[in-house]
């Protein structure tokens, strides 16, 4: 057990000393001749038109949240699913545990519209 633990630390080890060591040889071998073309934006080999910056509508950040945590959830399914043989029904109850945790927040942002595209402006009297 414990070699296995030292493999994993020599591996660990041997990547970050290689992203460390790549990175100082890209900064040292980089050429250092600025010219103004290189602080535009490229747009495959355009002339860019307008700004860079463009505000995006905010109900992307919900949908790739969602799609985030229910990613993490299959990843965190998988290992209960390659024993589920040996745990029989209490694998079956922890997987529809886990399943039902995660989805009461998304049946909430559902019932509070939150997953609706266009919001309905509330006005004072409404709840």
């Amino acid at each position: 057990m414990e070699k296995g633990f030292a493999i994993a630390g020599i591996f660990i080890i041997i990547a970050v000393g290689f992203v460390f060591i790549s990175l100082i040889l890209s900064r040292l071998l980089q050429p250092r001749r600025y010219t103004p073309e290189k602080y535009i934006p490229y747009e495959c080999g355009e002339n860019p038109i307008g700004s860079a910056w463009i505000q995006y509508n905010f109900r992307y950040y919900i949908y790739a949240l969602l799609f985030l945590i229910f990613d993490v959830e299959v990843v965190l399914l998988y290992p209960v699913s390659v024993v589920f043989k040996k745990l029989k029904w209490l694998a079956f109850f922890e997987i529809w545990l886990f399943i039902i945790i995660l989805l009461l927040p998304y049946i909430y942002i559902w019932y509070k519209g939150d997953l609706e595209w266009f919001i309905k402006r509330r006005t004072n009297g409404d709840n």
